[in-house]
């Protein structure tokens, strides 16, 4: 970044928390990844808005939540990243409502849930991202995804306007919205519920979490599903069929617990992850014809 001098002065007049040089390791699942010159930590959908209002056309704007679907590369990115994490995480309960701040997880969102009676969130809870993250992707589990729950996305965007989509304007498909190519923040999320039993929807988010358990690598830092699915069949299984569990590039490897898991034994690096990415690919589609599309986003 050449203008370096001139972004720091802006971060300063903003007022919002910000800081240098951060690894951006430490804020995905993966835990991998390179620094990033300048890390701000807005508080609210105002102050987010006035920093991407102050930078643009300056500097390019990353928007980070959980970084739970992110491979970030090995040397970093050149851009300011704009953290809706820890300090962007309120959730309130309006009636049948919960409204959550985006940097809010989705454990905290499903729990608040739990604890007003509302259902329907069951399916989310476990899935490691944040709620404006799975907003964006359309994040989905065990027959539940956000398009049967999401009222509406309030967003801040390129240009630092606030706005809102509601309902089919958020053009929810298949690990797709709106929101998808854009670079807009999605700051806050609206998630329109039923009244249900609080002790059946407490029992069914304890069933579904001992499935993930069971079934997934949770012990090892992963981006969680590295494949979409394809037409007409699983990532997993085809990845399996093929011999591929195990498979390792330095640090990454094909989850022997759950093939549609890369993970990241220790010291894994992004070229590793991006290496046997594309050796799965390779494999699958000269064994069985599928082509296997990348699900987790690369930041570079």
């Amino acid at each position: 970044m050449e203008n370096i001098a001139e972004i720091r002065a802006i971060c300063e007049s903003i007022g919002c928390e910000y800081r240098e040089n951060v690894p951006l390791c430490r804020y995905t699942t993966f835990r991998i990844g390179g620094p990033a010159p300048f890390f701000l930590l807005p508080r609210t959908t105002e102050e987010a808005a006035a920093a991407v209002k102050a930078l643009h056309g300056k500097v390019r704007i990353v928007f980070l939540g959980k970084g739970s679907n992110l491979l970030v590369a090995d040397e970093g990115v050149d851009a300011v990243v704009i953290h809706l994490g820890q300090n962007f995480s309120d959730v309130e309960v309006d009636g049948e409502t919960l409204v959550c701040q985006a940097g809010a997880s989705m454990s905290k969102a499903c729990a608040a849930a739990w604890k007003a009676g509302l259902s329907d969130l069951e399916f989310a809870w476990g899935i490691p991202g944040s709620v404006g993250g799975g907003a964006y992707m359309n994040a989905g589990a065990y027959g539940g995804e956000f398009s049967q729950v999401v009222a509406w996305c309030e967003h801040v965007d390129e240009a630092g306007k606030i706005g809102r989509f509601v309902g089919e304007e958020l053009e929810y498909s298949y690990r797709k919205s709106r929101y998808s190519g854009k670079n807009y923040g999605i700051t806050r999320v609206a998630f329109r519920l039923e009244k249900g039993n609080q002790a059946a929807i407490g029992a069914r988010m304890k069933e579904l979490f001992q499935r993930r358990r069971e079934k997934q690598p949770l012990e090892y830092p992963s981006a969680g599903s590295t494949f979409k699915r394809p037409e007409g069949a699983y990532a997993a299984a085809l990845i399996e069929q093929c011999g591929l569990k195990g498979l390792r590039v330095g640090g990454a490897m094909v989850s022997e617990k759950h093939s549609g898991f890369l993970i990241n034994t220790g010291n894994a690096t992004c070229a590793d992850v991006l290496e046997l990415i594309r050796q799965v690919q390779q494999r699958v589609r000269e064994q069985t014809g599928f082509v296997l599309e990348r699900e987790v986003q690369l930041l570079r």
